[in-house]
């Protein structure tokens, strides 16, 4: 993992792999809403179509921006390209939070409560991330903003983590969790992610302190 992790492309790799179900389902939905040809399991959500369109869109370009962003080459080969997609990541980020949030409202009922609850702290988590970091690039503090990118990147697609635990499971008994242990997972699989970002962001800071040294 150090290995992969220390490659000019390693992250952008991993980051695609893991995120490329969740960005593919969500490009089909982006172009089914403004058709009203969305499946019938997707009709109740379809009666909030700005916010749901404006989720979707918002997430694609979060999940496709950030693997690149997070690439060491377009960071060190391409600056200016960097900074650009940069801020069409924060954006897209901030209308994801706001979106996931205002669907929240929407459909108070629309979740178990602990799958709401997780919803509701990952979104406000990711609109908070976003703000440090975007407040520690203007501080001229790299390091600072790198690390709350990586959360923000972490909290926003946290349930994509969700297929990749769910599908082995859908394979083997030909049916998705249900109920309480449906939540757990999602939950569960949500906050993996979180962790994982925090042991990055402390892993690079330690290898930064180290070359100081």
């Amino acid at each position: 993992m150090s290995r992969i992790l220390s490659r000019p492309v390693g992250v952008p790799v991993i980051l695609f792999l893991l995120s490329g179900m969740t960005i593919l389902f969500a490009t089909v939905q982006a172009v089914q809403i403004p058709l009203g040809a969305l499946p019938p399991e997707s009709f109740r959500i379809a009666t909030a179509p700005y916010s749901h369109f404006a989720h979707v869109v918002s997430g694609v370009l979060f999940g496709v921006i950030g693997p690149l962003q997070f690439g060491r080459v377009l960071a060190r080969s391409y600056g200016r390209l960097h900074r650009i997609l940069g801020r069409i990541f924060v954006v897209a980020g901030a209308i994801l939070a706001l979106s996931s949030l205002s669907l929240l409202w929407q459909f108070p009922q629309g979740a178990p409560a602990l799958v709401s609850g997780g919803r509701l702290v990952f979104g406000i988590g990711l609109a908070v991330a976003l703000f440090v970091a975007m407040q520690a690039i203007r501080a001229r503090n790299i390091p600072r903003h790198r690390d709350w990118m990586i959360r923000a990147y972490a909290l926003g697609m946290g349930a994509t983590l969700v297929s990749v635990v769910f599908l082995p499971i859908f394979l083997i008994t030909g049916e998705p969790p249900m109920g309480l242990v449906s939540d757990i997972a999602f939950i569960g699989s949500w906050a993996a992610c979180v962790v994982f970002a925090e042991w990055l962001v402390r892993r690079l800071n330690h290898k930064a302190q180290a070359a100081k040294a």
